[in-house]
């Protein structure tokens, strides 16, 4: 079953399903050891082939996913941001994440705290969704600063211990924030 694809632009940028063309910048930012401090690594290209293909048939799958970001001006591919179902047997599952990453060169600028306030948004108003979640390595203050620039609130209660992290890893330890739909 396909379900209508929800694309959208922001004022600086299109959230659009991926393109083949995606794909080799995708590898050099999955490469970028900056930019995946706060992850596990993907090792090789295929690998990272492979999670592209496996976002893009989520979206055609659903209409929505970790959309790859377009800056609207050049074209440029800048990353991902999305909302996103994990599979991972989480505390608080089931819910719906947001997320986004974006290469080094795009930072700073506001584009992530962009992407993500249309992609709730949507979560919110197309999708209905009552609650957003998103969590993040304890110790990634960027991200956490995204999350609180979008109007998420840090469940304090909620730190866990991401299952799918080696136990003993430095990253596996999770901070988890939250946003409601807002009440009209």
């Amino acid at each position: 079953m396909t379900a209508d694809t929800i694309e959208f632009d922001t004022p600086r940028l299109r959230l659009r399903q991926w393109r083949e063309s995606d794909l080799a910048p995708f590898f050099e930012l999955a490469r970028d050891p900056q930019v995946m401090a706060f992850l596990l690594p993907l090792p090789t290209r295929a690998d990272s082939d492979a999670m592209v293909e496996r976002i893009r048939a989520l979206i055609a799958a659903n209409g929505w996913g970790f959309w790859a970001v377009e800056h609207r001006e050049s074209g440029a591919f800048m990353g991902f941001t999305g909302l996103n179902s994990p599979l991972a047997d989480l505390p608080f599952s089931p819910c719906v994440e947001i997320g986004w990453r974006f290469g080094r060169q795009w930072w700073g600028q506001g584009f992530a705290s962009e992407a993500a306030r249309g992609a709730l948004q949507v979560g919110f108003e197309r999708l209905a969704l009552d609650e957003i979640v998103a969590f993040t390595a304890w110790n990634n203050t960027c991200s956490a600063a995204v999350m609180e620039r979008i109007g998420m609130h840090e469940d304090v209660g909620g730190a866990f211990d991401h299952p799918l992290v080696p136990e003993g890893h430095p990253l596996r330890r999770h901070r988890l924030y939250r946003i409601t739909r807002p009440r009209r």
